[in-house]
């Protein structure tokens, strides 16, 4: 049987299944909800707990061995199966619906595994013996939402704005999220918490990338583009690292451009630049602010930057990325919009 995440401390409440499979790649939630399964095993009298992580040179015939082994206290006992893949193999997959056609006594089964198709006959024999639980990363529309919940379970009332902020601070990070709750109930104790608090306790703690950063860029949030180059150079991020990451996707966006100008379709220089679903939205915006030549321009600012970093150009590197991402964002850098006149003029090459 299927459940929803919500569903799942009321189901453990009517008692016990024999096998749970918990599925996803949210890591907060996924482990929150075997911790949930195995809390409510101990409370029913399962006090043994086998660990498992089935790798690539794990034994299935372990399972079988442990399901029909026989305690010498007769305990409830949990095997814990973690895999790590989401696949078993021919031999896993054959034990997995062995274990589900002659399910033991006595004996619960937890298996967590990132998210995977839910057509295999395994993974049906799984659900059809026991429980399966999907667990779906939070998206950034309702990370605020499922922030506020979770401070008012712990007891804080989040002040007007201080969710979607500390959305913003924690990057979609559940398990960020979660360590800045604890850290607001350790400061401020049970109660209301306002915008200069979280403002206090936050302000060192948040994390970002690179990859953040690009597509900041790409959407033309000029200001969340400076705040996390900030981020970045105050956690020691290496300024290749960032050159890399941004010249790698005006590389490809300067591509793109070129095919259109020579009559091809949004669509189709991004589907040969193999463009990810969720992130054209984010390429397309770019494409439409500048064109073939501003990209150009921007390759030559990398080049540049790149010569800055090794000593070899004049120029501060974190100043001249601040250039490269504004210039992404098609905001001006120096008065004005980036259009056919490079930011630094140089040489182009493929860093």
């Amino acid at each position: 049987m299927k459940l929803r995440l919500e569903q799942l401390a009321a189901s453990l409440g009517k008692g016990l299944a024999p096998v749970y499979v918990i599925t996803g790649d949210e890591p907060l939630q996924l482990g929150e909800a075997a911790d949930q399964i195995r809390g409510a095993a101990r409370q029913a009298g399962y006090l043994s707990r086998e660990i498992m992580e089935a790798d690539a040179r794990f034994d299935w015939n372990r399972l079988g061995d442990e399901a029909n082994a026989l305690s010498l206290f007769a305990e409830q006992k949990i095997i814990d199966l973690r895999l790590p893949t989401g696949k078993p193999g021919t031999a896993g997959a054959r034990a997995l619906v062995e274990y589900c056609e002659n399910l033991p006594q006595d004996t619960l089964l937890l298996l967590t595994m990132p998210k995977v198709p839910l057509t295999s006959k395994w993974i049906k024999a799984l659900e059809k013996a026991g429980i399966l639980v999907q667990v779906w990363p939070v998206d950034e529309r309702n990370l605020p939402r499922w922030i506020s919940a979770r401070m008012q379970a712990a007891g804080l009332r989040p002040g007007r704005g201080v969710a979607e902020m500390l959305a913003e601070h924690t990057e979609g990070n559940l398990l960020a999220a979660r360590q800045e709750i604890e850290k607001l109930l350790l400061l401020h104790g049970e109660g209301s918490v306002n915008v200069e608090q979280l403002l206090a306790a936050v302000s060192d703690s948040s994390r970002f990338d690179v990859y953040a950063l690009v597509d900041a860029a790409l959407a033309g949030r000029s200001g969340r583009c400076t705040h996390i180059l900030a981020g970045l150079k105050g956690e020691g991020i290496a300024p290749p690292v960032v050159l890399w990451a941004l010249a790698r996707e005006i590389r490809s966006l300067a591509s793109m451009a070129a095919g259109m100008a020579a009559g091809a379709s949004e669509s189709r220089v991004m589907g040969q630049a193999r463009v990810w679903k969720n992130r054209m939205p984010l390429v397309r915006q770019a494409l439409r602010r500048l064109g073939e030549d501003d990209w150009n321009c921007l390759l030559d600012a990398c080049q540049h930057t790149d010569a800055a970093i090794k000593g070899a150009a004049p120029g501060d590197p974190w100043l001249l990325l601040e250039q490269i991402t504004l210039g992404i964002a098609g905001i001006p850098v120096s008065g004005r919009k980036l259009v056919k006149e490079p930011l630094i003029k140089s040489e182009r090459s493929r860093l």
